[in-house]
């Protein structure tokens, strides 16, 4: 019976050092006792040096959910929480599922069972898939739309050209110059807000050379107050993409900075390089991140999810066509631009497939 009791003991020790899952065990104090290689991983911490660490210590930013393992403790009711934000010893922020299960022996002491799933990659995915879902949507909206108005566009133009042949006077003809005029900047209009109707001509492009176009073009129409950092990766091997759609995509965003920032502010400009990456559903084995991050006020969380509609802006002056338009030359390079947002910090990114020729 002994031996049977040990023998399920380590069956029981090798399935929990083998599991995916984060689990983590902790005496009525609620110090560490035992964690398994999964919660060392997603820490970043040893089990040796960890041991009798309180789980404030291990799991911080989150004072309901100490409460809540308090309280479980106390009734013996065990209990589940989504998607809970949590900062590890290292001050990073991880998105988990939580579920705390107390466990009393024959002595009746109990010790606290926390299991963690990270869904950080899962949120990432789902709403990667969900802004390429809205690209192509809007896509489809607009370009529906721009047919119907091209065509008594069309007409309007035509007629006030026919008009203009038919007038003698000056002061008429000049009204009529007006309807073409605004008719050739409603066209102009669509055409802008239809994106890019070429297909990208793909050549090695170093992204760092054309960052660097990008700040100087930036640079020269800023007011002095608003500094342009650099933080380049130069591991980051040349883009198979088009130079120019690639510098139209970023010069977009990153005059959209400038002008969130006003008079004075630091924009970044970071590259790195991410291994087996998963763009929405799709995995790379290389995938260039390019971060144009700003210190502005931020972007309103109500606004946040609607930037990449056309006509959607947080400025008066502004036409809020730039992000639908960097977000369409990108995803013809078989990327993304995600977006996040709080007050002292913006930051967009840029995610583009480092994708042979072949």
């Amino acid at each position: 019976m002994v031996k049977l009791r040990m023998e399920n003991d380590k069956q029981s020790r090798r399935i929990l050092e083998n599991i995916s899952t984060s689990v983590l065990v902790f005496d009525d104090q609620l110090r560490l006792s035992y964690l398994n290689p999964a919660a060392q991983i997603l820490l970043a911490v040893s089990a040796g040096r960890t041991q009798n660490t309180p789980l404030e210590h291990l799991l911080s930013g989150s004072e309901h959910f100490f409460d809540n393992v308090r309280q479980a403790v106390a009734t013996g009711h065990p209990f589940t929480e989504r998607e809970l934000i949590l900062l590890t010893p290292d001050k990073r922020q991880i998105t988990t599922d939580v579920s705390v299960t107390p466990l009393f022996d024959k002595t009746q002491e109990s010790t606290v069972l926390i299991e963690l799933s990270q869904v950080d990659r899962q949120l990432r995915i789902a709403r990667e898939e969900a802004l390429m879902a809205q690209h192509d949507a809007t896509r489809d909206v607009v370009r529906g739309l721009a047919h119907e108005i091209k065509n008594p566009l069309g007409g309007l133009r035509g007629a006030a050209q026919l008009l203009a042949r038919e007038l003698d006077a000056p002061e008429l003809k000049e009204y009529t110059s007006i309807i073409i005029g605004e008719a050739d900047r409603l066209q102009n209009l669509l055409n802008r807000m239809l994106g890019p109707n070429t297909l990208p001509q793909k050549s090695d492009t170093n992204i760092h050379e054309v960052l660097e176009r990008v700040r100087h073009l930036v640079s020269s129409e800023a007011p002095p107050g608003i500094k342009i950092v650099r933080d380049y990766d130069p591991s980051v091997p040349d883009l198979y993409a088009d130079p120019e759609q690639m510098i139209q995509a970023l010069l977009n965003i990153v005059r959209n900075a400038a002008q969130a920032l006003g008079d004075k502010g630091v924009i970044t400009l970071r590259t790195r390089a991410q291994r087996q990456f998963t763009i929405g559903h799709t995995r790379h084995k290389l995938v260039a991140s390019i971060e144009v991050i700003d210190n502005g006020p931020g972007i309103a969380p109500e606004m946040l999810d609607k930037i990449f509609y056309p006509m959607v802006t947080g400025r008066a002056e502004g036409t809020g066509l730039g992000l639908p338009i960097a977000q369409a030359l990108i995803h013809q390079h078989g990327g993304l631009i995600e977006c996040s947002s709080h007050p002292g910090e913006t930051i967009f990114t840029l995610l583009i497939p480092l994708e042979s020729k072949a």
